[in-house]
């Protein structure tokens, strides 16, 4: 099924909100070393609150509202997926470690090989 994708201009009110929420995120982290003399708990719920009020900010913009339908859509999708059992993961496991094995013993292989011939046949270094 083929869904068309909307793409709106974002107004000013949004790109207001996105600033609150951005300058949110800087004065908590401000606040957050502005705050050291008066003690963990103080510079911890300084950042958290003001962490908390930007996330909300930006959750009611329209980018926000986007991230959201966004990840409703992938978490969907997610649940589609049919997941290999035990067994299978642990076939597949196997297979991978096989095929590095073989795959480890071909290169050295072929890599023996080579010094061999360039460095006893052709050139003769090692008489």
């Amino acid at each position: 099924m083929a869904t068309s994708q909307i793409e709106t201009v974002s107004s000013g009110a949004d790109k207001a909100k996105l600033a609150a929420a951005v300058f949110l995120v800087i004065g908590s982290v401000a606040a957050f070393y502005l705050l050291s003399k008066q003690g963990p708990f103080a510079q911890w719920g300084a950042l958290l609150l003001g962490l908390v009020a930007a996330a909300g900010v930006f959750f009611i913009s329209e980018s926000g509202r986007r991230l959201v339908a966004f990840a409703r859509d992938a978490w969907r999708e997610v649940k589609k997926v049919v997941w290999p059992t035990r067994k299978e993961s642990m076939q597949m496991t196997a297979y991978v470690f096989a095929f590095v094995v073989v795959m480890a013993l071909f290169l050295w292989l072929t890599d023996k090989t080579l010094e061999w011939v360039f460095y006893d046949l052709i050139l003769g270094w090692r008489k």
